[in-house]
């Protein structure tokens, strides 16, 4: 293997909107004939917007010039609170590693790459949502179940 790992920019926009179909299919077990079109022309203005603006920081991987592998961070800010006296976060999405290279360190080489982005933007209020899959990677990591947060989905 002859990995890189690479900050994306706005060269990258196809990519990075056809990697989040893809995480996005797997994630809720959507088959290809499932019309995602809205989500696709939606994820490409929001990556457009975000990268520009920097409120999201992506990094692909290639193994030589073959795409393997992405993964983003997402920046927000909510009042502050005790804990959080910035009210800064970042979140953590569309985790993706190609089958034949999981379990070879990949995403968490990619994982690493983004907290640290977060930490160099002064951010240390981290989320993520995780698969069943993923869950080994960010327990490893060091993320932590949330008991207190809840979601109203209508």
């Amino acid at each position: 293997m002859n990995l890189t790992y690479k900050r994306a920019t706005l060269d990258d926009l196809d990519i990075l909107t056809e990697t989040r179909i893809t995480v996005l299919r797997a994630a809720n077990q959507l088959s290809d004939e499932e019309d995602m079109a809205e989500v696709k022309e939606q994820s490409y203005e929001y990556y457009k917007n975000a990268l520009q603006n920097d409120i999201h920081i992506a990094y692909l991987v290639f193994d030589g010039d073959e795409f393997v592998g992405a993964g983003g961070v997402s920046f927000f800010r909510v009042m502050p609170t005790f804990h959080n006296p910035s009210g800064e976060k970042a979140y953590i999405m569309n985790m993706y590693t190609k089958p034949e290279y999981r379990r070879q360190g990949v995403a968490m080489k990619t994982l690493d790459l983004l907290v640290s982005e977060a930490k160099k933007k002064g951010v240390h209020t981290i989320s993520l949502e995780a698969t069943e899959a993923g869950r080994p990677l960010y327990e490893k990591y060091g993320f932590v179940s949330m008991k207190d947060e809840m979601e109203l989905v209508e």
